[in-house]
């Protein structure tokens, strides 16, 4: 699934909340802030997507399940990028 994902897939979704499952009790709400293309390619690669969460708790760099109404349910690799003024921004980052 990951591979069909391009920055189209994800640029009309910011906005919109992902759940972050961390562990079976543990979810998250993550809103996607941003989805920026980091170089002009003809399959919509490589791109990057900032995501904001609550500041408390902080999930580790790893893969998260994640969750959303249009896109359904996969696999990505979240890395904490540090806090804004309202939570705990992730990036996750599609060569």
């Amino acid at each position: 699934m990951l591979e069909s994902f391009s920055i189209d897939t994800f640029a009309p979704l910011t906005g919109s909340v992902f759940i972050m499952r961390a562990n079976a009790t543990n979810v998250l709400e993550l809103e996607l802030l941003q989805a920026e293309s980091t170089a002009r390619t003809q399959n919509g690669r490589p791109f990057s997507l900032v995501f904001r969460g609550p500041r408390s708790p902080v999930a580790v760099q790893r893969i998260y399940q994640l969750e959303h109404a249009t896109l359904g349910t996969f696999d990505l690799f979240l890395v904490p990028i540090g806090p804004d003024e309202r939570g705990m921004q992730y990036e996750a980052v599609f060569t």
